[in-house]
């Protein structure tokens, strides 16, 4: 579209072009053809006028000295005026105009600027003395003493011609000049004008061409700028080199270019942190709804089982001792699982806002691993599994050594409750330049793939009946990775071919 339309524009500025050079050449024919007649006809009466002047004054002088235009010669032979002949041969040379004097006592010319003399006199007077069919339209040029007329004579020829009297009243002036020459004049111009019009019409046709191709060029290009940044491109740039408005437009557009592209870059960038904030409002949205839930979904068993046996110690259908007992370590044990599961949610929030202070010191894992391993020996022995470590090496670790013990507990307690019968547990501490580094692995089921990276989501459980078991909440691993997290670490989990593995990994920093 865009190259159609320069092409178009080209087009039209060559054919508008065209167009007025047509109109001003065909000007120029028809005012050659029709005016320039009327144009040397009105020359050559002023010229006639010009002269019979110049001659009347100088016959007016020599009158006014007692001379005559015609004197005698040493020789006794008719001589005229030196200065009278200067004017009629100067103007019979220069403007083709035939003059003649006349003595009008004897009607006999006295001088002329050609040999025939008196047949010129006799084609004057056939024109004008005598000649009472003298068309007004004839008469170009008419004064008291002197008249220029168009003289059409009777052999087809033509004449600008004109008769008066000097100021002595004896002396006559009659001039002449052809108009024949003139019609001739037109014509071979007009022929010479045709034929430079052609030839000025193919050379404007091609400058006109290369012209307006230089000027819908950098229109062209600035089109496509435009269309470009019409879909966002801001790449193109204008790099014309001219000093012209052109030139100011593109750099406009160059300018206009850059600025559009910051814009939209800022506003794209704008764009992804909306939506970036929007996603995060709505994993936010779910994650209170799912926590509403699960919450809720927990603390609804214990309470149940809390308000089943205060109503039926309430209503003594607890008589003997035992029973009573009974009743009540239900009430405790599950009062104690709802108490540990709000300390935990109080403790992964206040990880998770961070508003958990670290207290951080250097210690040893090793020991800290065997000291929980001592913590919970009669959970081992319960079990009946064997636990693999190797304490003979001291690693050290800069971290919170409380909250670090935490993690090792978790990782081990759950390890116990999963492991298969008579299985194995192995517990690995290990470093290096950059971290230190623990992991729990442990015979048994493994967890589904799907599941792996859903482990640490708050109560996320793979087997929820079997969890309930030991007082799960699926609560333990989301602090784990928390209190891992707030020490600048990762956490890991992965399947091995007969088992799980849970670990991991926190910078090595000392004092």
């Amino acid at each position: 579209m865009i190259k159609k339309f320069s092409h178009s524009l080209r087009v039209k500025i060559t054919l508008i072009i065209l167009l007025l050079i047509s109109i001003l050449l065909l000007s120029i024919g028809i005012l050659n053809n029709f005016g320039l007649t009327w144009y040397y006809q009105n020359e050559k009466v002023s010229e006639i006028h010009e002269a019979y002047l110049k001659l009347d004054n100088e016959v007016k002088k020599l009158s006014e000295d007692g001379q005559t235009v015609i004197g005698e010669s040493e020789d006794s032979e008719s001589v005229v005026n030196e200065r009278v002949s200067n004017i009629i041969l100067d103007y019979s040379n220069k403007h083709n105009i035939t003059i003649a004097l006349v003595d009008s006592m004897t009607n006999k010319a006295i001088y002329s600027s050609q040999r025939e003399g008196d047949m010129f006199l006799d084609r004057i007077q056939e024109g004008f003395i005598g000649n009472k069919n003298i068309k007004k339209k004839d008469i170009l040029y008419k004064s008291d003493n002197y008249t220029i007329i168009l003289h059409n004579t009777q052999k087809n020829s033509s004449f600008i011609e004109g008769f008066g009297y000097c100021s002595d009243n004896q002396t006559i002036v009659i001039m002449s000049t052809p108009v024949a020459g003139l019609k001739e004049s037109v014509n071979i111009s007009n022929k010479f004008l045709i034929y430079v019009a052609i030839i000025g019409f193919i050379i404007t046709v091609i400058i006109t061409f290369l012209i307006t191709k230089m000027i819908t060029s950098p229109i062209l290009q600035l089109a496509e700028i435009s269309n470009k940044m019409g879909k966002l491109d801001f790449t193109a740039r204008y790099d014309g080199k001219r000093s012209d408005e052109i030139q100011t437009l593109g750099q406009n557009m160059n300018y206009m270019s850059d600025r559009l592209k910051k814009a939209i870059s800022k506003l794209q960038e704008a764009n992804e942190v909306l939506k970036e904030d929007i996603k995060r409002k709505e994993a936010i949205d779910e994650m209170r709804k799912d926590f509403i839930a699960n919450v809720s979904h927990e603390l609804k068993t214990p309470i149940a089982l809390i308000q089943g046996y205060a109503e039926g110690l309430n209503e003594g259908l607890c008589e003997d001792e035992e029973s009573r007992k009974y009743y009540t370590e239900v009430i405790m044990d599950e009062s104690e699982k709802m108490n540990k599961m709000v300390k935990q949610l109080l403790t992964l929030s206040s990880l998770e806002s961070g508003n958990s202070i670290l207290h951080k010191e250097n210690f040893n894992m090793t020991s800290l691993t065997e000291g929980v391993l001592s913590s919970i020996s009669i959970l081992i022995g319960e079990k009946n599994v064997k636990v693999d470590f190797d304490n003979s090496k001291d690693v050290f670790l800069y971290a919170d050594e409380f909250k670090i013990e935490e993690v090792v507990t978790n990782y081990i307690s759950n390890a116990i409750h999963h492991v298969n019968d008579n299985g194995t547990i192995k517990i690995d501490v290990s470093e290096d330049e950059s971290n230190v580094y623990f992991s729990v692995y442990n015979t048994g089921n493994q967890i589904p793939e799907k599941d792996l990276a859903n482990v640490w989501e708050k109560f996320f459980k793979v087997d929820k009946a079997h969890s309930r078991s030991y007082g799960g909440s699926g609560i333990g691993l989301s602090i784990v990775k928390a209190i891992v997290e707030a020490h600048g670490g990762a956490v890991k989990v992965v399947n091995k071919s007969d088992g799980v593995e849970f670990g991991f990994k926190i910078p090595r920093m000392k004092e």
